[in-house]
């Protein structure tokens, strides 16, 4: 990947652009990231840069991790992730990457924790179906029902659906645009929402989609069958010309 750093949602807002158009964002604290340490071929085997994030007292950390970060300087991070960059070569341990290493018009790949719902039924949290209020349902219209486990096969199959912890997962969301980037504070708005809550800690990469701009002959079919393609000497309208 080119550009990735660590950040933490603080929440969301909207912005006006030039034509008033509002664009809800999320607003994102982003870096300063300290290059903690660098994983090589040799040693490790394969590249990646560690990175650390938010500032936290050493009295808090435990006696591993202060001679981990004492590698990297004076810097004492809480979060710590590893990235594959391209420009690894140029960085060294000690370095700083902050929200700048973004511009606006970027599209990037939020990464973070999803918001813990607890406890939850099949209702919530698949979107089964209830059972029907009258004729018998009892007590257990919100229940999951039969399994549809006989003597063959004598058990529930894998992935099947029911009730347990929901949320608090790894989520990815993918193409969000960069409306905004403010250097002095640290700060990057993103248009859309950013899984997580406020507070949550967010990872920042570009984005693994690849947009391409529409040219002169995007209208233009590759399918001989189109009326765009003009190439099936059947149709009429090619007969015409």
């Amino acid at each position: 990947m080119e550009k990735a750093i660590i950040g933490k949602k603080v929440g969301m807002s909207q912005i006006f652009d030039e034509a008033g158009k509002v664009i809800p964002v999320t607003v994102i604290e982003a870096g300063p990231c300290a290059v903690v340490q660098k994983k090589t071929e040799e040693k490790d085997g394969y590249k990646a840069v560690q990175l650390g994030f938010e500032e936290v007292p050493e009295r808090k950390l435990t006696k591993p991790q202060i001679g981990h970060l004492k590698k990297a300087g004076e810097a004492r991070k809480r979060v710590l992730r590893e990235f594959d960059l391209k420009n690894f070569a140029e960085l060294n341990v000690g370095d700083s990457i902050s929200a700048d290493t973004f511009v606006t018009g970027d599209r990037v790949d939020v990464t973070g924790i999803s918001k813990g719902k607890g406890f939850a039924g099949v209702i919530k949290r698949h979107g089964a179906g209830r059972g029907r209020m009258t004729h018998g349902g009892g007590p257990v219209h919100r229940h999951a029902g039969s399994m549809g486990a006989n003597s063959d096969p004598s058990r529930i199959f894998k992935g099947k659906i029911g009730a347990g912890h929901m949320g608090r997962e790894q989520v990815t969301v993918l193409n969000l645009d960069v409306v905004a980037v403010d250097p002095e504070l640290n700060l990057i708005a993103v248009c859309g929402a950013v899984p997580g809550p406020k507070g949550g800690i967010v990872t920042l990469r570009n984005s693994v989609i690849n947009v391409k701009e529409k040219g002169a002959a995007a209208d233009i079919s590759k399918n001989p069958q189109k009326a765009s393609g003009r190439a099936n000497p059947q149709k009429a309208s090619a007969r015409k010309k």
